[in-house]
């Protein structure tokens, strides 16, 4: 199977950079209607409409949702790469359609979208409101479960830039976990088909992005949507969209959550879920925090009358201003920074710190800088 093909003959192309909210999507919405079922489920805390999208009228019922955080759009960019496809005449389409019921939820939270938070409206997290249910969005995808009876939940994720696959220097580019449904974090039927399937998504990865595949921490919090629904007895399988290099818009991990997609359905509708295959869930590396944007090595500064050599480290923060996502980095780190990585490293080799005021970094101060007389970093960056 050709995955960069089917990826490049099927994006989405009127989506792109990290800030997807309901006014980007509702055009592209309206171009599927003529092929699909789409429907206004629900509305938002602030009263905008929450959409699903059918498609195929097959036995294996997967019922998927993303943008539950409003600021982690990079799978909503994947599922429209996916509806493009669904709607294409590959024969694989057709084999799905008779396989398959999927009941897709391509932005939970409209509210938090817009405003680019991962909270809703009223500032509440719906993926830790599921013993409260206190929000409109997290009822209506409890409903939609009790309702829809799917045999598998997929819950759509991004996760930040710093997380490492494992203790490496490899960015955790998708992570996946088959959330606990018990304290002791037990192993059930339920729970193992959902590690079966990561299991052979990470075994296709590996071809593409070669460990750069994380697991995710499986502490049990009967408050999130996917612990809540193991534990009610359906295998679900959390998917975080992760960092790639020189990708902070993330379009090269949209191609990776879409090939994870294609490649689960296949395992499906193939029914070529291996059973003794646990043990390549649990070696697949733990996510780790491991990573910094940027990191400065071997600095020099002048601090209370004394010279030393020092690192630290910048961080972006992502900041909406006047409807655009602005990436602004931040000293966030100084000292030893023994067992970090940065996305980007620079040896400064003994030059000098020195910012606008000061001859030392200081924390959650914007990285505008230099380092010696000749090197200038703006935003992090190297400007010379």
């Amino acid at each position: 199977m050709n995955y960069d093909l089917l990826f490049e003959l099927h994006k989405e192309l009127q989506l792109e950079g990290r800030y997807i909210h309901l006014e980007t999507i509702l055009p592209i919405l309206d171009k599927h209607k003529k092929n699909n079922r789409i429907e206004v489920i629900g509305s938002s805390v602030l009263n905008q409409p929450i959409h699903s999208y059918e498609f195929g009228n097959g036995p294996i019922k997967i019922l998927m949702w993303s943008q539950m955080h409003g600021n982690e759009s990079t799978t909503t960019k994947a599922l429209f790469d996916l509806f493009n496809f669904l709607g294409s005449d590959n024969p694989t389409v057709a084999r799905w359609k008779s396989a398959f019921t999927f009941l897709i939820i391509p932005m939970l939270n409209p509210d938090g979208a817009k405003m680019y938070t991962r909270e809703n409206a009223n500032e509440v997290d719906l993926n830790r409101d599921f013993i409260n249910l206190s929000q409109p969005e997290s009822r209506l995808l409890l409903r939609i479960f009790n309702e829809f009876k799917p045999h598998y939940c997929y819950n759509l994720h991004d996760q930040r830039s710093i997380f490492a696959a494992g203790r490496s220097n490899n960015p955790a580019t998708v992570s996946f976990l088959a959330p606990s449904f018990d304290e002791a974090r037990s192993i059930n039927d339920v729970r193992s088909n959902a590690m079966l399937v990561i299991a052979a998504m990470n075994k296709e990865l590996q071809k593409h992005i070669p460990g750069q595949v994380g697991r995710f921490d499986d502490g049990f919090n009967r408050n999130c949507a996917g612990d809540t629904f193991q534990q009610l007895g359906v295998p679900t399988i959390l998917f975080e969209a992760g960092h790639f290099p020189n990708d902070y818009n993330r379009e090269k991990t949209r191609k990776y959550i879409f090939i994870s997609l294609f490649c689960s359905f296949e395992i499906h509708n193939e029914n070529d879920i291996v059973s003794n295959n646990i043990d390549d869930y649990l070696n697949i590396p733990q996510n780790y925090i491991g990573f910094y944007d940027f990191v400065y090595r071997n600095v020099k500064i002048n601090y209370d009358n004394s010279e030393l050599i020092t690192n630290f480290a910048a961080q972006f923060r992502e900041e909406l201003i006047e409807d655009q996502l602005v990436f602004n980095a931040y000293i966030s780190s100084i000292g030893d920074l023994e067992g970090y990585f940065g996305h980007v490293e620079y040896d400064a080799k003994g030059a000098a710190y020195q910012d606008e005021n000061s001859s030392f970094p200081k924390m959650n101060k914007k990285a505008n800088f230099s380092l010696g007389k000749t090197n200038k970093f703006v935003n992090g960056l190297l400007k010379n």
